[in-house]
């Protein structure tokens, strides 16, 4: 039966939560507790329509994949839809919206943007404040964070000249997959929270390139959605949180098996979410509510922001002993451990015979104060390089230029991957901007090679990077 918004609005407390998403009357009591976000943010929407904070960062089909048939009540009133599409049209646009529209109106020509910092630069200024919270935060001081980019100022090219590289080629392969550069899209959640396209502008911009996607596990189109997208002969790799239910997250697993994802990168360092300050503040932007002195201040501290939402269901109990073996006996999809932060753990995944290590201190969103992965290759490349004879290993975390791309290259990584700039790509130019991004990439990189004297990647060697034991000054777009 159609609901009226009167009928609805009675429905607004904890023993009753009703909820308008897209027109649609759901019955939300009994999921309250389970809700990874907490229950408090459906109960601010509880007998009202939710829409407009539910489509940035859910999937299309996310209520039905966690909501029994029951509870779903049914549409609202024709009155009803004519009220809510009135008040969305008369509604008083927020300042940040009105800057966000301007900002649109003012982006520059996608022809100019010749750096990955100038795609940055573009974004943030069509990002909402929330947006932008969540994509730039890291934890903690941003230690890590910085570090992430600048530790690479650290190493320099022993460049050889006088090799003939009229010929160059910088295309390599990712798990017996081919790609035009060592370069893949490292798993990152909610990119509609950028553009309404979300994940499918990196889909497009991927095939267009012939790079690799690694989508998230928190993304904000289903796995299902960004295949659609996908051209046939496309990779795509699933970024696997894995759930603390081994049934829900088998689930998972056979779900983007049927879909065609030909590897799981399990993610392993963001069992917790990190103390992103700036991710959790902006849930505060445009609270309406003020503040009346009568609030749990010591239950607050507990919020987790986006990030703490879209990890509270992840197994904690992750080890070598039992985690591999058991996805081992469950896929025969390759497997990379994607969140690896010591050459220790580098021994024991390569023990464990997984496909691939993906070096990350996942952007420093997580531990404040983890090495940054150049750092990381660099230790293991000394200490144990038989490493990179039994498995492929990658870095992700700061990767700005392709100079940065080739430092990790020569010392041992199979491809790099990133995650922000490619967030930031499509926020700005869509898959056009993801496209230009990967261009951007390619023609550094491939000046790079040229310069070092190396006519494709297997050039790559060792010993045209060192690292050096001062600190140079780098430039602040860098920092």
């Amino acid at each position: 039966m159609p609901w009226s918004l009167q009928e609805i609005a009675q429905h607004n407390k904890a023993s009753s939560c009703w909820v308008i998403i897209k027109d649609q009357v759901y019955d939300l009591t009994e999921f309250l507790p389970s809700h990874p976000g907490g229950s408090q943010i459906i109960l601010k929407y509880a007998g009202k329509d939710a829409t407009a904070v539910y489509e940035p960062i859910h999937a299309r089909d996310a209520i039905e994949q966690n909501l029994d048939a029951s509870k779903f009540l049914g549409p609202v009133s024709k009155e009803a839809q004519q009220s809510l599409a009135h008040s969305k049209e008369a509604a008083v646009k927020s300042e940040d919206e009105l800057r966000v529209e301007r900002a649109r109106k003012a982006l520059p020509r996608l022809n100019r943007m010749h750096s990955l910092q100038d795609i940055e630069d573009a974004a943030r200024s069509v990002l909402t404040k929330r947006a932008l919270a969540y994509y730039s935060s890291a934890s903690d001081d941003l230690v890590s964070h910085q570090e992430n980019m600048r530790a690479f100022s650290r190493f320099f090219f022993n460049a050889r000249v006088m090799r003939a590289v009229s010929t160059c080629d910088p295309s390599t392969t990712i798990l017996g997959y081919p790609s035009t550069i060592p370069v893949f899209v490292s798993g990152a959640a909610l990119a509609k929270l950028g553009h309404p396209a979300g994940e499918v502008n990196i889909t497009i911009g991927c095939h267009k390139t012939s790079i690799i996607q690694m989508v998230s596990s928190n993304a904000s189109l289903s796995p299902a959605e960004i295949m659609e997208a996908a051209h046939p002969s496309q990779t795509l790799f699933f970024q696997l949180y894995k759930h603390k239910d081994d049934a829900r997250a088998l689930e998972r697993i056979r779900n983007v098996e049927r879909l065609g994802y030909k590897a799981l990168f399990l993610t392993v360092d963001a069992i917790v979410a990190g103390n992103r300050e700036a991710d959790i503040k902006s849930m505060w932007v445009e609270e309406d509510e003020s503040y009346d002195g009568d609030e749990d201040e010591e239950a607050s501290l507990e919020m987790g922001g986006t990030a703490g939402n879209l990890v509270a269901d992840d197994d904690r109990n992750m080890t070598w002993e039992k985690t591999i073996p058991w996805l081992r006996s469950v896929t025969q999809l390759p497997i990379v451990i994607k969140g690896v932060q010591s050459v220790e753990d580098c021994v024991l995944a390569a023990k464990a015979g997984v496909d691939g290590i993906l070096l990350s201190n996942h952007g420093g969103r997580q531990l404040d104060y983890s090495l940054p992965p150049i750092e990381l290759l660099y230790r293991l490349r000394k200490r144990h390089p038989e490493v990179f004879d039994s498995t492929e290993v990658y870095i992700d975390g700061g990767v700005r230029r392709g100079t940065d791309v080739v430092k990790a290259l020569c010392l041992g990584a199979r491809a790099v991957g990133l995650g922000r700039p490619f967030l930031y790509a499509q926020t700005a130019y869509g898959s056009y901007g993801v496209v230009r991004a990967v261009q951007v990439l390619h023609r550094e990189i491939l000046t790079v090679m040229r310069l070092v004297g190396a006519s494709s990647v297997a050039d790559l060697t060792p010993d045209l990077v060192e690292r050096v034991d001062w600190q140079p000054l780098v430039t602040a777009s860098k920092l």
